[in-house]
């Protein structure tokens, strides 16, 4: 059991359904994410359609550790292995230059991927289980707060969603600290619990 209380064949039916190209929402150290497989087009089309996100945001991505990041990243620098040495797993997302071949969707022609390893047990949890990166933006129609409970996310999607991981309530707050690693030294684009 994790200490949400999640069990393991609870992950295992979530990353399921991410694997089958459905959506499952999920909590983070902030807000309740809502996951898609990063690598499935058509599951990214669906986060954009239930979110009504406009195609000219890019995706944050989860994934368990460096070497997922590397399948990702066209190059993580020396100063960026060192940020992710400190700070991951954690709330810090890494802006890197994306790798060739990426789904479109996932940096909406930025050339750029976010990557983040995060430290809430069932996010983290989820992409072990699954083993291939997870979306996370907010569990959230554009413009509406981003959900701190299960019932939120139900609430805003109903059926849209597969399956909610009701891991309890989250902290809120302000999400997680990006820094854009594309150049040296990183360049803030949003505070968050982490200060570089």
């Amino acid at each position: 059991m994790t200490p949400e209380g999640l069990s393991t064949s609870a992950l295992a039916d979530a990353a399921a359904v991410l694997r089958d190209g459905g959506l499952v929402a999920f909590p983070t150290e902030s807000f309740y994410g809502l996951g898609a497989r990063a690598m499935d087009p058509r599951a990214l089309a669906r986060v954009f359609s239930v979110k009504g996100r406009p195609d000219s945001k890019p995706l944050l991505v989860l994934v368990d550790g460096v070497t997922m990041a590397e399948t990702l990243a066209a190059e993580i620098s020396p100063g960026a292995r060192g940020l992710l040495a400190r700070h991951w797993p954690g709330p810090l997302t890494l802006v890197l230059r994306a790798a060739p071949g990426l789904p479109a969707a996932l940096t909406a022609g930025t050339g750029t991927i976010g990557l983040r390893m995060p430290g809430h047990p069932v996010a983290l949890g989820l992409v072990r289980a699954a083993g291939f990166p997870v979306t996370a933006p907010s569990a959230n129609p554009s413009g509406q707060p981003p959900p701190c409970s299960a019932g939120e996310v139900r609430a805003y999607f109903g059926s849209a969603v597969a399956l909610i991981l009701d891991g309890g309530p989250t902290e809120g707050g302000a999400g997680s600290t990006v820094a854009d690693c594309t150049g040296w030294p990183p360049r803030i684009l949003r505070q968050g619990p982490v200060h570089l």
